[in-house]
């Protein structure tokens, strides 16, 4: 995996991060770094550790199913970035807005659900042998950074961006899961 495929995939994993974190910056009165730090934090530590766990697990039985897992990556990153693309069509109550509260018990919920994606990734790349500690590192300083701009975003521009960015971040993961599966029958 190419470092430019490596940014996509992280910009597409991050979008979940980044729709909520617009969200919070839509309920913010005034926008504070601070607030967007931790969110950004939360949501980045997140996103980096998920893949650890996801090809840590893999790695167990990778060698059992090396001769289908581009398989099995087409069919994690599909699934995810179509779900990601439905969830974009989905109407988006007032209710379902991330409140800014910056306390573990609110935010490491959301940071987990919003990095399951990333867990089934880290599957992936254990099936393609990427180096994980720096794909890893790199999709979480990604996420951090993404989420801090989603909190302003959303305090200056308000929620018409959060479809967008899911419906983003779902084409993307579709793409490199085609890419790899079309290399992979190709070679």
């Amino acid at each position: 995996m190419n470092f430019i495929e490596l940014f996509l995939l992280a910009v597409g994993l991050s979008m979940d991060a980044f729709a909520i974190a617009v969200c919070s910056g839509l309920t913010m009165k005034k926008f504070i770094i601070k607030d967007a730090f931790v969110i950004g934090l939360y949501f980045g530590v997140s996103q980096a550790v998920m893949p650890l766990i996801g090809y840590m697990a893999a790695t167990l039985f990778a060698d059992r199913i090396i001769s289908f897992d581009h398989w099995v990556a087409f069919a994690l990153l599909c699934f995810l970035g179509v779900r990601m693309v439905i969830g974009s069509f989905k109407d988006k109550s007032s209710d379902d807005r991330a409140s800014t509260s910056t306390k573990p018990a609110y935010m490491l919920p959301l940071a987990i659900a919003t990095s399951i994606d990333a867990l089934a990734v880290g599957v992936s790349f254990a099936f393609l042998r990427v180096k994980i500690v720096p794909a890893a590192s790199f999709i979480g300083v990604t996420t951090l950074i993404l989420s801090m701009a989603g909190v302003k975003i959303g305090n200056v521009f308000g929620a018409r961006f959060r479809s967008k960015a899911e419906l983003a971040g779902g084409v993307i993961l579709v793409a490199i899961g085609l890419k790899i599966l079309i290399e992979h029958l190709v070679s």
